[in-house]
């Protein structure tokens, strides 16, 4: 089967490669995968940015179809539409894990980036880390499960009250399904953007956003503060990944607000900490997912609360992966999602 992978460390080393098919063990699933969405890690592995082990098939939202069960497993058979979720071994011994923070194991390692992924036809998973599809969402729309429950977790962290303002900074797919997220929480969103994010911004106000403005033609900080009667927004979720931005957001939120750290950076950044102290700021970051994250992310597709369809603007085959990660880049369109091939 032909997958693409990172094949060795170092900027770029990225490529169609041939694989050979997984074979089923126990308690664990084939995928015949379906579809396979472009993120933001999988751009920093390519530019060496995020820890992988090449060679390495890459690729970590996903939905397909079972075609093979392992000796044990239970909890789904062939012919099931599901997603996954991405870990594929954490030890289950470490506080962590035994703390239900599996994302934090020091062992954990994660499919497309420490073990082989998504970009390619069939995915091996643990049986624990299936979700069924909701009928209503397909696998396109399915793929979008893992960044969902991203935002999900990001929202877990970071109390949110029906009622107060929210600043989503960066209207990228994170920042669109953090908009909706947060939005289902009962907050007034605001999503900002700049105007390269023109198109972005205007699929935010589509979906949902209760305002939309681009910070290099709106004064946003006056008129989120003449919106909150001088106080500024109660929680900022930063999804842009971009020192700006960061900087930005800590200007916007008030004193005694709750500052999010959603989106990376991939790189270290110049950060006004003594913000935090002055206003009496509560900070939080959110890493991947936990499998709480993962069921209420199930349940926002089914009632339909979050839209994801909306968002995939490119479906293109795996071969053609180099102009997607360069689309990506160019912040060309909202979602990209991979389809394999023979």
């Amino acid at each position: 089967m032909k997958g693409v992978a990172k094949i060795a460390p170092g900027e770029g080393n990225v490529a169609l490669v041939d694989a050979p098919e997984p074979q089923v063990l126990p308690r664990h699933v084939l995928i015949e995968v379906k579809a396979a969405g472009i993120c933001g890690t999988d751009l920093h592995i390519y530019h060496d940015e995020f820890k992988s082990t090449p060679p390495v098939i890459m690729g970590h939202e996903v939905a397909g179809v079972v075609v093979e069960v392992g000796e044990g497993v239970e909890s789904c058979r062939p012919g099931d539409r599901v997603t996954s979720e991405t870990y594929f071994y954490v030890c289950g011994q470490c506080q962590f894990c035994r703390e239900g923070l599996i994302n934090l194991c020091p062992s954990r390692r994660s499919i497309g980036s420490r073990a082989n992924g998504a970009f390619t036809r069939y995915l091996l998973v643990p049986q624990q880390n299936i979700h069924h599809l909701p009928d209503s969402v397909d696998e396109q729309a399915g793929a979008l499960t893992e960044p969902l429950a991203c935002c999900v977790r990001a929202l877990e962290l970071t109390r949110v009250e029906p009622g107060e303002t929210a600043v989503i900074s960066g209207p990228g797919a994170i920042g669109l399904l953090m908009m909706q997220v947060v939005k289902a929480a009962g907050a007034r969103v605001i999503v900002l953007g700049t105007n390269a994010d023109e198109a972005r911004l205007e699929k935010a106000a589509q979906i949902g956003a209760d305002f939309v403005f681009n910070i290099q033609t709106a004064d946003t900080l006056t008129t989120i503060r003449e919106m909150t009667n001088g106080l500024g927004a109660d929680v900022v979720f930063e999804c842009a990944g971009a020192a700006p931005s960061a900087q930005h957001c800590l200007d916007l939120v008030r004193r005694q607000g709750r500052y999010a750290q959603v989106g990376l950076f991939g790189k270290p950044i110049a950060w006004d900490l003594e913000q935090v102290c002055y206003k009496e700021l509560k900070v939080s970051g959110s890493n991947a997912t936990v499998p709480s994250a993962w069921r209420k992310a199930v349940a926002l597709l089914a009632t339909g609360q979050v839209q994801v369809g909306p968002l995939i603007s490119n479906v293109m085959p795996i071969s053609e992966w180099q102009h997607a990660f360069n689309l990506f880049e160019q912040r060309q369109g909202h979602k990209i999602i991979l389809t394999p091939i023979e």
